[in-house]
């Protein structure tokens, strides 16, 4: 069964329950999202990125999200 760009975006607020969220994607497999989180300030994007990725990790691990392009940010 195809995942849902809002399943990810709850996953995604499992780990960061206070973050603006969007996740698209309309195949099933493929999504491109955007996080934004206060406990981003002070990371570096590649520690960003990998924070938002441990929340969807058994879901890239079992094939389900083949792909997620991400953005992320601290708050301005």
């Amino acid at each position: 069964m195809a995942i849902t760009a809002a399943e990810i975006e709850d996953l995604i607020r499992t780990g960061f329950p206070n973050a603006t969220i969007q996740v698209e994607g309309a195949d099933g497999v493929h999504f491109q999202g955007m996080v934004i989180d206060e406990s981003f300030r002070g990371m570096n994007r590649v520690q960003q990125q990998r924070a938002v990725m441990a929340t969807i990790k058994s879901k890239v691990d079992s094939g389900e999200i083949h792909a997620l392009g991400l953005t992320t940010k601290a708050p301005e």
